[in-house]
């Protein structure tokens, strides 16, 4: 059996983009470039959204492109198999890019056809791409993008049912706290994640987006809880000003978020007696040691990463390794809130 060409990551994704960039518009004729342009399109519609290649052929920029809410949507109402149609978010870029080469009259009339392109050209295209990156051709297969964009945005930290629901995968690997999130909810987690990947406003490694789950007010301050969509819960302490500050409430969406230095690895085979409220299992991924300090990135069961970083000194004390299971932990008094 062919061994399948390994997926591409951001850097080599980047790569193919600009590769295709400079391939549609090298071209002196005028045809050669509205063609090209409309494969451009395409690749980019694979590569930031996850979408199918025969789901972006059949979509119709014209009216399944919401331009304000950035969304497009792919699968028709009434289609084989019953299935409803999936919103999907789109970058604000990509966006603005798609609505400005709609608004050109003469690219606007060449996709009279939209995207209905066959799809065994494409994928010549996307292989000869691949190759001018110097890739193997075989990477640059619709599909293989595709679960490139998944791992990405997985990486990212964006919870694991969010990628299935956003790639349109019939069973989603879910726990039972799935339920409290409804297909809004879902859909504004995706929104924060394409744009954080697009402004990276923050320092902060390691961020929990989800639902609040409880609120306890005492006298100067609130404990509240936080279940995300993988099910787990985050607990943190504010003060009551900030609680109201922020207008927060049972069912609101929220990100926490937990910087490196105050998250503590502990190698146990049961769940640590410990003061932190939060704690974690997981399975170290990466290590990455440096002459002062040295970082743990630990992926916790619903595929979050997070990063820890201790002193050469502890590490070389604690000696773990990659693929070792750990506990994860941090204190409420550690996190912060965000709204966004």
């Amino acid at each position: 059996m062919q061994k399948e060409a390994p997926c591409l990551d951001t850097f080599q994704l980047d790569k193919m983009e600009r590769s295709f960039r400079n391939w549609a518009s090298e071209s002196s004729r005028e045809d050669v470039c509205l063609s090209r342009r409309r494969i451009l399109l395409i690749f980019l519609l694979i590569r930031y959204t996850g979408a199918k290649l025969n789901e972006v052929l059949t979509l119709n920029p014209f009216h399944d492109i919401d331009f304000k809410k950035h969304i497009a949507l792919f699968g028709k109402r009434g289609e084989a198999g019953g299935r409803s149609p999936r919103e999907v978010q789109i970058p604000v870029t990509l966006c603005e890019e798609l609505k400005t080469a709609l608004d050109e009259p003469t690219f606007r009339e060449y996709l009279a056809n939209m995207f209905q392109v066959d799809p065994g050209h494409v994928r010549r295209k996307f292989y000869e791409r691949a190759s001018s990156c110097g890739f193997p051709p075989a990477s640059g297969a619709p599909d293989l993008i595709r679960k490139s964009r998944a791992i990405e945005l997985m990486q990212s930290n964006m919870p694991l049912p969010v990628v299935q629901k956003m790639l349109g995968h019939s069973s989603l690997n879910v726990t039972a706290s799935y339920v409290a999130f409804s297909d809004d909810d879902m859909q504004q987690v995706a929104k924060y994640f394409i744009e954080k990947e697009s402004h990276r406003k923050t320092s902060a490694r390691n961020s929990f987006l989800g639902k609040i789950s409880s609120i306890m007010r005492g006298d100067i301050q609130a404990a509240v809880g936080m279940t995300t969509i993988g099910g787990d819960v985050v607990t943190t302490v504010i003060t009551n000003d900030s609680l109201a500050r922020l207008g927060l409430k049972k069912g609101s969406l929220i990100t926490a978020e937990v910087k490196a230095p105050w998250v503590i690895l502990q190698r146990s085979d049961k769940e640590p007696e410990s003061t932190a409220e939060n704690r974690f299992l997981g399975t170290i991924v990466r290590i990455n040691k440096g002459e002062i300090t040295t970082e743990y990135v630990v992926r916790i069961a619903d595929g979050t990463e997070l990063c820890s970083v201790v002193t050469t000194g502890s590490a070389r004390q604690m000696d773990l390794q990659e693929n070792d299971q750990v506990w994860v932990t941090f204190n409420s008094f550690s996190v912060v809130l965000h709204i966004d």
